[in-house]
């Protein structure tokens, strides 16, 4: 992976040496080599971690202690473009700032976590339609800037990866992360692992298609999950079908008891993440399906609707449970955190 000046590679299932992402995503072919990198050590007990989630719309940043105390919190706005990695380095800047300087010493690593297509083990973030970069080499900018070994990960990576092992999935050897927000992307964890392509992805969910006469997608498909299901398509749904400007999804998930027309776009939008989702309950069997992301906060409204949409559509394996994720829209800042002090996505 993308570690300034420490290692280069996240997990022992993926060999140093791949090509980057970019080639991959541009039809070339990624390999690997047969050596694997040694991984980073956990930290000491008394480590301080700084975490940064970076998002389409704010950058937030917490630096904690081993039991998640927050000793430093920061929020800032995202600005478009390689700006966004300056905004960055000062967030990081001001909450180490806030440290005594024996609090400072002890910081032992840091995690930024990325949107988008990022190229963990060339330390590049690849591409983000959401904030506007491509190709922007992160290299040992942070590690310089901050003075503390500094890892790059995909945020939904991070995200899942938190979820199954220290959230709602821990326990659970098979499971399936869903975030779901702007868009809708997850993780998928099979026998104990964490599931990785080749060039460090995870699962774009909200690209499958399911709708053959569906809306076109801003990836170029049809009918994605993403056009039907995500937040900003649940609420443009409302408001094509009632004429009514809303704020957002949460206030049609508010509306579904008293108004048909919530009633009948939330059932249009659990059929879809149910078509997206079915293909990979057939292929890996997860027992649960964990919800992240701003959707998960309507609670039983989703969770209750979409078990059911599943299991109707099963009949060969049975129907995963499908939860709340326990650290909500946090997971993607705490699985920072985590992260950080792991050294790895195991």
């Amino acid at each position: 992976m993308g570690v300034a000046n420490e290692t280069s590679s996240t997990s022992a299932a993926r060999a140093a040496g791949t090509a980057g992402s970019a080639a991959a995503h541009r039809g070339g072919t990624a390999t690997r080599s047969a050596a694997v990198s040694p991984q980073p050590d956990a930290l000491a007990e008394d480590a301080l971690v700084l975490g940064l989630d970076v998002g389409g719309t704010t950058i937030k940043g917490e630096i904690t202690d081993v039991a998640g105390t927050v000793l430093a919190v920061g929020t800032v706005a995202t600005p478009q473009g390689e700006a966004a990695f300056e905004v960055m380095g000062a967030l990081g800047d001001q909450l180490l700032g806030e440290l005594t300087a024996e609090q400072r010493g002890r910081v032992g690593r840091a995690a930024v976590v990325l949107p988008g297509i990022v190229d963990t083990v060339r330390s590049i973030a690849v591409f983000s339609s959401n904030v506007g970069w491509r190709d922007f080499a992160v290299g040992d900018r942070f590690l310089d800037r901050w003075g503390v070994p500094v890892l790059i990960e995909h945020d939904v990576a991070v995200a899942g990866w938190a979820e199954w092992r220290f959230g709602a999935g821990r326990g659970y050897d098979n499971v399936c992360v869903v975030i779901l927000g702007t868009g809708i992307s997850g993780t998928l964890s099979v026998g104990g692992r964490l599931l990785r392509s080749t060039y460090g992805q995870v699962g774009e969910y909200g690209h499958i298609p399911v709708r053959a006469d569906g809306l076109p997608c801003p990836c170029g498909n049809t009918g994605c999950v993403e056009t039907v299901a995500s937040g900003a398509s649940i609420a443009r749904a409302y408001t094509r079908r009632t004429g009514r400007e809303i704020n957002g999804a949460a206030e049609v998930f508010a509306l579904v008891d008293t108004d048909a027309d919530a009633k009948a776009v939330l059932a249009d939008a659990v059929d879809a993440l149910a078509d997206g989702l079915i293909g990979i309950v057939h292929a890996a069997c997860p027992e649960l399906i964990i919800l992240g992301g701003g959707l998960a906060g309507a609670g039983a409204a989703l969770t209750d609707p979409l078990h059911q949409a599943i299991a109707d559509r099963l009949r060969l394996v049975p129907a995963p449970r499908v939860v709340l994720g326990e650290y909500g829209a946090r997971a993607g800042l705490t699985g920072a955190a985590l992260f950080a002090r792991q050294g790895a996505l195991e």
